[in-house]
């Protein structure tokens, strides 16, 4: 099918979204602008960002399509994401416990 593609990209970057998730987002719509209209596009794109950056789940056939149309553009993201410093969480139990422990020494 063919879908209008003058259309700005640009146009949706939202004013609160950082650097880097809008170039992860504006890539996305790059590289799929010929194979979707602009609305769906959109809304995958977001989507996608929803689940790179949030962690949002979605129904399965949704998940299953936004991982094939990531694959390639979220690649070097990940790379470098896995290079970074990596938060560890602390149940407030262990964190109690470890400071009575040193408290007592």
């Amino acid at each position: 099918m063919d879908f209008p593609t003058n259309w700005d990209i640009d146009s949706y970057r939202a004013s609160y979204e950082s650097d880097e998730h809008w170039e992860l987002r504006r890539r996305f719509m790059e590289v799929h602008k010929e194979k979707f209209g602009e609305e769906e596009l959109v809304c995958l794109a977001q989507t996608f960002t929803n689940i790179e950056f949030l962690g949002c789940r979605y129904p399965s056939d949704t998940m299953k399509l936004v991982a094939e149309l990531s694959k390639d553009v979220a690649k070097d993201f990940r790379k470098k994401r896995e290079s970074r410093l990596k938060r560890t969480f602390v149940q407030a139990s262990d964190a109690a416990e470890a400071k009575v422990k040193r408290i007592r020494k």
